[in-house]
């Protein structure tokens, strides 16, 4: 069984770095992916975005939290993981009391995009 997941989006905020007991790195943040088109009805203009938080592991995860920063442009390949409990994304009420979903993923690699020129960062061998 293979599964993969590609987001191109904005960073939400600034990278997260910590060190795991074995002394790996872990760098955390989080992508908006957002469409926008046409409604067939109504002719109205809609947006929708989805919020997807990524986990970077080992070598990658140090030129994540150096060089990404909130509103940076990435595009992430990577596979998606499920919450323990039950199977799917996260589910969560808000502040606002709206229900929310939230979908994790594991970083396979992460390209860094925007006008200083496209850096590439790939784990070698991580599944």
């Amino acid at each position: 069984m293979y599964q993969q997941i590609i987001i191109a989006g904005n960073l939400g905020g600034d990278p997260e770095m910590r060190y795991l007991p074995s002394g790996d790195a872990v760098t955390h943040f989080s992508v908006a992916a957002g469409r926008q088109w046409n409604d067939a009805r109504t002719g109205e203009r809609r947006k929708e975005t989805t919020w997807f938080k990524v986990s970077v592991f080992g070598k990658q995860a140090e030129p994540c939290n150096q060089y990404l920063s909130k509103g940076k442009q990435v595009l992430v390949e990577g596979r998606l993981q499920s919450d323990p409990q039950t199977g799917g994304p996260r589910i969560w009420t808000a502040n606002d009391g709206t229900p929310r979903a939230g979908y994790e993923v594991r970083a396979n690699s992460v390209q860094f995009l925007g006008s200083r020129g496209d850096t590439e960062i790939r784990a070698a061998g991580q599944q």
